[in-house]
Formats: C-alpha cells, sequence, structure tokens
C-alpha cells in the first residue's frame, strides 16, 4: 500500500465549475447551498476507498453557495466525488439514509463499471468524476462545416446498435471506433447529419427486469436516463480510460467532418437518472433537490416526462448548467448541433406553469458560442404541452420535430380518406404550422427511434412489446400502422410485395417534402423489430443494425438512389413555402384538383427553380384500385421521363441516368403506389 501523500491546500476559485487543471495545481468548486460543511474524496482509479479526503472550511472554502479548494501536486489517474451528510432531510431519513457520495455534475468523465451490461451490479452503481490529464489530441485544423440545414439528411442512429451484430465485421464493434470504421457506408448512403441517441453517461444495467418470453437480462439500451451532462458514455469506447474515450469520440468527430457529414447529438435536459423519490441518489438530488428539480410542496418530485422526475430548467443555475455543457460540446467535443429530447419542458417554471418567453431558451438561442450550432426541439412533453409550430415563437433559431407530418403521412399512405388536403400541406413544408417562420423548421420524419420501423409500420396494426416486460402495456398503441392484410410475418407473396411498395411510398414522400427528412438507421434494408414499438431496453438484434441484410437488398438500393435525388435537384434547396408560382396541383384528368373528392389520389408538378426547368411530376394513389392518371402537357420542350414506379420491383422501381422517356400522355398507376417523373431537356 502506497503511503498517504501531504498536499499544499489553497483556498481556491469559485468558477469555473468542477475540475480545473492550472499547471501543477487543481481547483474543484461545486455549488452546494448549504450549511452543512462537503468533503472532497480522491480515489486512484479503480478503487472504492479514498486515499486522501479533505473536509472544506466553511470561511476559507465558500464563496456564496459555492465550495472550492485548490490542491496541489496530485499524482496522475486519481477520481473524485464529493461526501455529505444530510441528517436534516426529511427523504432521507425515511429512506435511513447515512452519508451519500456524490458525483460533481461538471465532471468531465465519469468512471463507473468497466464494461457493457456485464453483471447485475447496476442497482449498486456508483460513479466517480476523472480527474483528466490534459488533452493531446491533434484536430488538425478541424472546423464546423456549418451545412446549411435545408440541405440536410439526417441520420438518427444509436452508437451501439449500428456495430454491435457481428454482421458489422468491424473491428471495435459497439464503440465510437466502430461507428467511424462505418463512415464509408454513411457517405455512400448520402447521410450529411448523423444524430446519435444519447451518449452522456448513463447507467445501462440500472433496469432490473427480465425478458418474460427468454429470461435475459434487459437493460437501459437507449440511455435517456442521464447521469452526468458534460461527459461521455465510457463503455462507447474501445479502451477502458476516459481519455480513450474522449479522444476516440473526437476522432469519430473529425472523420465525419473530413467526409461531410455533421454530427448532432440527442440531449436530455428534461430529467435525470436519479427518478422520483424512491430513486437512486447519485448527484444532483444530493446537492440540491430544490434548485435542480421542480419539486410538488419542496418534496416529492414533479413528472412532466414520464421519468419520475422533471429538471428544474429555468433556475438561474441550471440554466448556467445546461448552457455550460452545451459550449462544451461544441467548443471542446466540436458537434454541430442538438437535438432536445421533450423539449417543452424548457417552457415551464419552478411550478410546472408554462412560460410565454422562457429564460432557458432565450439563453440558448442567443448564446454567441451556439450561434452556428442547429437546434433541434422535440416539442412536447409527456403531460400534454404540445408546441409544435410554436416552439420559441416566430424565430426561426429552433427547429421542431413535426409529429403531423408523421401522423399525416402515415394516414394518407395507408389510405386513410379525408387527410388529402393536409397531406398536401405537409409536402409542401407545412405552412400552416410554421407560416411565421419557413420550412425548413419542420425536421420531417416518418419513424424514429421511438415507435415502428419502417418495415413493421407496414407489417403490424398493434404493437407487440410483450419481452419488454410490461405485459404490453408500454409503447404507443396509436400507430396509423397497416399491415396489408395479414399481421406480422409471412410468406404471403402478395403482401410482401404490397407491404415493400408501401416502403416505397413513405420514403419517397419523405424524400420529395419541403422541409428537413430525417431518417432511421436500419429503414434503408426494412429493419423489423418484430412489431415492437419501444425498444429502449432490448440489446439484441431487435435494436442492432444488421449488415448483411443490405446484401442484394433492392430496397436499400431505391433508398440511397432517391436521397441522391433529392440532394442534387434544386428544388428542394429553398427555404420560402411553395407559392403558385412554384406548384401546380392536378387531378386525375390533370384539372385543377377537387380536395373534398378524389381523397385517395393526388398529384403535383413542382417547377425546377433553376435554369435547367427540370420540373417534377408526383403523384400518390392510395387507394386499393388501379387510377387512369392523365400527365400534365410540357411546355417548356423538354420531355417527362421516368425516374419512379413505386409499384415496380427493383431495378425497376428507380430508373437511374433518365434513360426511359415517358411515351404516352396518360397511363395507369396501380393501387397503393407513386410515381415521380422529371423533365429532361
Amino acid at each position: 500500500m502506497s503511503p498517504i501523500p501531504t498536499f499544499n491546500l489553497n483556498r481556491g476559485f469559485p468558477k469555473p465549475f468542477g475540475v480545473t487543471s492550472m499547471g501543477q495545481k487543481t481547483n474543484f468548486a461545486i455549488f452546494y447551498p448549504s450549511e452543512t460543511v462537503p468533503t472532497l474524496c480522491l480515489y486512484r482509479r479503480g478503487e472504492n476507498q479514498s486515499f486522501f479526503e479533505v473536509a472544506f472550511d466553511a470561511k476559507l472554502n465558500r464563496t456564496g453557495d459555492v465550495w472550492h479548494i485548490l490542491i496541489e501536486n496530485l499524482p496522475p489517474e486519481l477520481c473524485y466525488d464529493y461526501r455529505i451528510n444530510h441528517a436534516n432531510d426529511p427523504e432521507l431519513a425515511e429512506r435511513d439514509m447515512g452519508p451519500l457520495w456524490l458525483l460533481d455534475p461538471y465532471a468531465k468523465a465519469v468512471l463507473s463499471h468497466k464494461r457493457w451490461n456485464i453483471d447485475d451490479t447496476g442497482l449498486d452503481y456508483r460513479p466517480f468524476g476523472a480527474i483528466l490529464k490534459k488533452s493531446q489530441f491533434d484536430w488538425e485544423g478541424d472546423v464546423p462545416l456549418n451545412l446549411p440545414i435545408e440541405d440536410l439528411i439526417i441520420y438518427e442512429m444509436h452508437v451501439r446498435a449500428f456495430t454491435e451484430d457481428p454482421s458489422s465485421a468491424v473491428s471495435f464493434p459497439g464503440t465510437f471506433k466502430g461507428l467511424q470504421e462505418k463512415i464509408d457506408y454513411l457517405k455512400h448512403l448520402g447521410i450529411n447529419a448523423i444524430e446519435l441517441l444519447p451518449i452522456h453517461e448513463f447507467n445501462e444495467m440500472e433496469y432490473p427486469r427480465k425478458d418474460p418470453l427468454n429470461g435475459k437480462k434487459l437493460c437501459n439500451f437507449w440511455g435517456y436516463s442521464t447521469v452526468n451532462f458534460f461527459s461521455l458514455m465510457s463503455r462507447y469506447s474501445s479502451k477502458e480510460s476516459p481519455e480513450a474515450a474522449i479522444d476516440e469520440f473526437k476522432s469519430l468527430v473529425k472523420e465525419l467532418h473530413k467526409n461531410g457529414i455533421e454530427v448532432i447529438l440527442d440531449v436530455v435536459f428534461n430529467h435525470t437518472a436519479e427518478g422520483n423519490e424512491k430513486g437512486p441518489i447519485l448527484s444532483f438530488k444530493g446537492l440540491s433537490k430544490s434548485t435542480y428539480y421542480i419539486l410538488q410542496h419542496n418534496r416529492s418530485y414533479e413528472n412532466y416526462t414520464g421519468c419520475g422526475n422533471t429538471l428544474n430548467c429555468n433556475h438561474p443555475y441550471v440554466i448556467e448548467m445546461i448552457i455550460s455543457s452545451l459550449r462544451y460540446w461544441v467548443s471542446e467535443m466540436h458537434v454541430d448541433g442538438f437535438r432536445f429530447d421533450l423539449a417543452s419542458i424548457f417552457s415551464r417554471d419552478s411550478t410546472g406553469i408554462p412560460l410565454a418567453d422562457a429564460p432557458i431558451i432565450k439563453a440558448i438561442s442567443e448564446d454567441p458560442i451556439l450561434a452556428k450550432t442547429k437546434l433541434i426541439a422535440e416539442p412536447w412533453d409527456a403531460v400534454g404541452l404540445y408546441q409544435v409550430g410554436n416552439f420559441y415563437g416566430s424565430k426561426v433559431r429552433w427547429c421542431e420535430w413535426n409529429d403531423r407530418y408523421r401522423d399525416t403521412v402515415r394516414k394518407f399512405i395507408k389510405g386513410t380518406p379525408g387527410v388529402k388536403e393536409e397531406f398536401a400541406t405537409r409536402l409542401c413544408g407545412s405552412q400552416d404550422l410554421y407560416h411565421n417562420r419557413n420550412s425548413r423548421c419542420s425536421i420531417n420524419f416518418i419513424t424514429s427511434h421511438d415507435g415502428f420501423s419502417l418495415a413493421d409500420l407496414v407489417s403490424y396494426n398493434h404493437k407487440h412489446n410483450l419481452k419488454n416486460g410490461e405485459n404490453n402495456t408500454d409503447g404507443n398503441s396509436f400507430n396509423d400502422s397497416w399491415n396489408c392484410g395479414i399481421e406480422g410475418t409471412t410468406q404471403n407473396n402478395q403482401i410482401l410485395s404490397l407491404r415493400l411498395r408501401q416502403m416505397r411510398n413513405f420514403h419517397l414522400a419523405n424524400m420529395m417534402s419541403q422541409g428537413v427528412p430525417m431518417i432511421t438507421m436500419g429503414d434503408e434494408y426494412g429493419h423489423s423489430k418484430n412489431g415492437n414499438n419501444n425498444t429502449w431496453c432490448q440489446d439484441n438484434q431487435l435494436n442492432w443494425f444488421l449488415w448483411d441484410k443490405l446484401q442484394n437488398n433492392g430496397f436499400a438500393r431505391f433508398f440511397r438512389l432517391l436521397i441522391a435525388f433529392r440532394k442534387n435537384h434544386s428544388a428542394f434547396k429553398s427555404v420560402t413555402f411553395l407559392t403558385d408560382q412554384d406548384v401546380t396541383w392536378h387531378s386525375l384528368d390533370y384539372g385543377p384538383p377537387v380536395w373534398d373528392l378524389q381523397n385517395h389520389y393526388i398529384a403535383l408538378t413542382l417547377k425546377d427553380p433553376s435554369e435547367n426547368h427540370n420540373d417534377l411530376f408526383l403523384a400518390f394513389n392510395s387507394r386499393d384500385q388501379e387510377v387512369i392518371v392523365q400527365l400534365p402537357t410540357s411546355t417548356s420542350g423538354n420531355g417527362w421521363h421516368w425516374m419512379v414506379d413505386t409499384a415496380n420491383m427493383a431495378p425497376d422501381d428507380f430508373i437511374e441516368g433518365n434513360s426511359r422517356p415517358v411515351n404516352t400522355s396518360s397511363f395507369k398507376m396501380q393501387p397503393y403506389s407513386a410515381i415521380l417523373l422529371q423533365k429532361i431537356s
């Protein structure tokens, strides 16, 4: 055993929060508004017993509500936490809690268990903050790409799920390095922005249930249960050191940028992993629950998130913490933007009442360091604060997940009557929602991590979530899905053909819509989760990307080619809403449409704003019978050429090379199909 060292202790500084190295000196600063004196505990990495402790001096080491101390000549590879005795806290007294060892909310790395989901110690999860050595990472001049958001093709993905399956054939499956090995694939697919499900530290072993169908342990796979907002999920690294995790993530970002791909983080500032009054006490609860959380009568936790607690986002200190976290990920990690989970929580005050002009939203929107980053809101919360089309009022600074787009497109494509006019509005950028902004504020998606995959959307009428251990009560019961005639797996070729046709219809609608398209990892090859629409706890092939499914996959080809077509056509570069000069709507006989009739047919000519005059003709038939379509006549001297007919199998579903002219003025359009034509001179 090494002898206990002695250190020179000094008063220290109240800012910045967290741990700051200054040569041979290390400053510790933590917000803790209490008269109870905290104790700083230092550990050698891999040990749970502290080798050095120092109690703060209430006169010397305190400025306001910030406790701080400066220590000289600390040895390398240490970690730390804070021990606090809350003898007068009613919640802790009821639970017979003794001293608490708490994680620093500003820790830049967290040490807990070393390998992913390896045992059942998750209920004894104890995180330590790592004291990091100065990074020597070479960014090689990396700078933000600052791609126009209207040009993005966003790919929502999960770090572990992308390469964990053996079919990925990567050297470091399930890690940042594994993802980096697949950058060429993302580039080939046409992706220029990835949106990563949470990569902040979370405890994947916190979920104690087992799969009732096979007895295997379940876990918190998606990671929407943040422990710390400054630290990476260390188990996404190929090595066990926190420095390696940081360097591997930086390397991933750098290489993605070299290939023209931006990085957007899905961040969860609406709740934490500490749950309600029965949940674990890891950090925020023990330091100041009335600061960090919205409480009822200063005790029980308001639950506007469905996860046990709600972050008190408009408290001045919490605002500072959130801004500091976002700045850190932009300035130190070079990320390009953020998608904010349940972002309507930002609009609630300390009592839960919605605010007209929330300070946290204003602070994020006007922060100079964040000025060029993408900001995407999930504009609702779990108890009904719904802000789609109205998040941050008329400001164009924010984009929004547009679930009205998702629901309308799903309904029209499967044949729901009475939604044709709204479907047209969604194709044109949802001007009814964003009339005081612009079309790029709409993030258009058919699927996301939350809900049915694209293949399941056309294969199941009902959710099948028994494997999640909640008796099929979890997950959304209203999915606007259609199984095309048989529930689940089938060998019926007619049903299988119809399902593929519907998948092509959905993808075509998304790629032909004004706004910013988002697609979900695995949809490009038709990934199925066997009807499970809430796979947050499944660390298996329900969530893993199955690389062998890409082989000889005609739908994957269609998916990729349509992305490329959208990226290369000028009709999708504008941020303004379409006018009568941009688009002409048609009925079956080429006359003007009667919106309350022909409910299952819609067609339009989209004019090419460039000098090429490569206009587009797009039509959808969502009924169970064929229709005769009359084509608009050409006035520009250019002739129509086939691009897409979703009724055809590959390779005739997408015609490459503009090589197939349309030689007729009318034709039969198959049931549940869509076509895309382009004028070519």
